[in-house]
C-alpha cells in the first residue's frame, strides 16, 4: 500500500467528512472544461486516489474519492457559469472542494469562485494559479506564462482570455474582499501563510479571497498546508492540486489503462500556437487535414477514411487546422455565413468529433487522443460518454491518462491535453502511449 497522506495542521474540512454521508467524496474538482477537469484529476490520481471525471454537469455522480465535475462553463454568461458551479459544487458534497481555474486564467473565475464559496459556506478561498511545471506562475500578485504577464500573451486573445494579469483584480467585481499573499511570506513558510491567512479571515466580516504568490512547487505545497489549517476553498490550476492533503488512504491497486488492439485515433480541435507547433512534427502520412469549411455546412464523409487508415495500422491525428492562417480564413468564411465566432469554432469541434466517433462504429482505435477543451467535449459526446477513470498522467509530461467508463466504447483508453500544454514532440509521444507512430 502507499503511505496514507495526513491533514497538516487542525484541518477543519476533514470534520465537515464526519459529520455527513461517509461515502461522500474526499475531494470534489470542479472546473470549467474538460481537459482542465482531466489535468487536475490526474495530477491527484497520480498520488494513487481513485478518481473520476464526469464530463457533463447533468451526468450521475460515481462513487469514488475524488470525483471531478467539468460544468463546460468557461464561455457561459458570468450567472448562468455561476448557477453551474454552485449546482455542481452542492451535489458533491465533498469534504474537500478544489474549484480549479485555468492557468492562463481565461473563464467566469470571479463569479465561480464566489458561486463556490457561497455554496460550501467556508472561511476563505485560497487562491493559487501557478502551475511551474508548464511554466505558469505567479508574483507580485501578477500571473505569467512562460516568463510574459498572461494579459500580454494570446490567451488575451480567447473570447473569454484574462482582462488583466493581476490575479486580484479578478475578484473586483465580486462582493468579497480580496487579498494578496506575497511571495516573501509563501517563501517563509507554512506557519508565516497561515498567520497571513487567519488574519485575512478576522479582518472581514465575510469570508475574503486570499491569492498567493507562486514560483515552485515547494511554495504550492506550503499554501496547501497551510490551507489545510482551515475550511477553506481552493482555487487553482493542476499546479495546486497536487499538494491538497486528502483524509483518505490511495489505492495501490490503480494502473495505467494498456493500448487495446488496433491503431491510435487522435482529434486536435485547439488553435494554440503550442498546438500548431506539435502538429508540425508529425509526420505527413499521420496527418488527415479535414476542410473547416465543410464543417461550417455539415459534417464532412470522412468517417470511411478514417475508418481505413486505422485498418492499414496508420496512427492518425484528424485536424482542420494546422497554421494560423487557416483560423483566420475560417472565421471569415463563417462570419460571411452570418455565424458568430463561438458557433464557428462549435462547429469545427462537433464536425471533427462527429467524423471520430463515426470512424469508431467502423472500427475500434487502440484508444482515443483529444486536444483542445472544446473538441475533447464534443469527442465525448460523439462517443456517448459522460465518465472517465483517470489513472495518472504520460511520463513526466503531465498529460492525463484514463479509460472511458461508459458509451459507444466502454474501457477504451483516453488521453487529452489542454492546447497551450506540452512540447513539440507532445503529441508524437501521446500516440506512442496509445500504440505507436510506426
Amino acid at each position: 500500500m502507499l503511505p496514507r497522506v495526513e491533514s497538516i495542521g487542525a484541518d477543519r474540512s476533514a470534520i465537515r467528512q464526519t459529520e455527513t454521508d461517509g461515502n461522500m467524496p474526499a475531494l470534489g474538482i470542479v472546473a470549467d472544461d474538460l481537459t482542465g477537469t482531466m489535468d487536475t484529476a490526474s495530477e491527484v490520481a497520480t498520488r494513487g486516489y481513485g478518481t473520476v471525471v464526469v464530463a457533463a454537469p447533468d451526468a450521475s455522480l460515481p462513487d469514488a474519492a475524488v470525483v471531478a465535475v467539468n460544468t463546460d462553463s468557461r464561455y457561459l454568461p458570468s450567472a448562468d457559469a455561476a448557477d453551474a458551479v454552485r449546482n455542481s459544487v452542492a451535489a458533491l458534497d465533498a469534504s474537500i472542494v478544489y474549484k480549479k481555474i485555468d492557468s492562463t486564467l481565461r473563464g467566469n473565475i470571479g463569479p465561480e469562485v464566489a458561486a463556490a464559496m457561497g455554496a460550501t459556506g467556508v472561511d476563505l478561498a485560497v487562491v493559487a494559479p501557478a502551475f511551474p511545471a508548464t511554466g505558469r506562475w505567479t508574483w507580485k500578485g501578477v500571473h505569467r506564462v512562460g516568463g510574459m504577464p498572461v494579459a500580454e500573451t494570446e490567451f488575451a486573445a480567447d473570447r473569454n482570455g484574462p482582462p488583466a494579469s493581476d490575479v486580484t483584480a479578478l475578484f473586483a467585481e465580486q462582493d468579497l474582499p480580496a487579498e494578496h499573499v506575497d511571495g516573501a511570506d509563501v517563501a517563509g513558510g507554512v506557519d508565516r501563510i497561515a498567520d497571513r491567512f487567519n488574519t485575512a479571515v478576522k479582518r472581514h466580516d465575510r469570508p475574503p479571497i486570499v491569492v498567493c504568490d507562486a514560483r515552485t512547487a515547494a511554495h504550492l505545497d506550503a499554501i496547501a498546508a497551510a490551507g489545510a489549517r482551515f475550511d477553506a476553498l481552493f482555487v487553482g490550476s493542476g499546479g495546486l492540486a497536487a499538494h491538497l492533503r486528502l483524509d483518505v488512504t490511495p489505492d495501490a491497486s490503480q494502473a495505467t489503462p494498456r493500448p487495446g488492439s488496433g491503431t491510435p485515433l487522435a482529434v486536435a480541435g485547439s488553435v494554440s500556437e503550442t498546438t500548431f507547433e506539435q502538429l508540425n512534427h508529425v509526420p505527413d502520412d499521420c496527418l488527415l487535414r479535414l476542410d473547416p469549411l465543410c464543417m461550417l455546412e455539415g459534417t464532412p464523409d470522412k468517417a470511411a477514411e478514417v475508418a481505413d487508415r486505422l485498418e492499414r495500422g496508420v496512427p492518425t491525428v484528424v485536424t482542420a487546422a494546422s497554421e494560423r492562417s487557416t483560423v483566420e480564413a475560417t472565421l471569415v468564411q463563417g462570419r460571411d455565413r452570418g455565424l458568430s465566432n463561438p458557433e464557428i469554432r462549435d462547429r469545427i469541434a462537433t464536425g471533427l468529433a462527429t467524423v471520430a466517433g463515426e470512424a469508431c462504429q467502423i472500427t475500434h482505435p487502440s484508444g482515443f487522443f483529444f486536444t483542445g477543451g472544446n473538441v475533447a467535449m464534443a469527442g465525448l459526446r460523439a462517443l456517448e460518454a459522460t465518465t472517465v477513470s483517470v489513472t495518472g498522467t504520460m511520463d513526466d509530461a503531465g498529460i492525463p491518462v484514463g479509460r472511458l467508463i461508459d458509451g459507444v466504447v466502454p474501457e477504451m483508453p483516453l488521453i487529452t491535453k489542454a492546447g497551450g500544454f506540452g512540447d513539440q514532440t507532445t503529441i508524437i509521444n501521446c500516440l506512442d502511449g496509445l500504440g505507436g507512430v510506426q
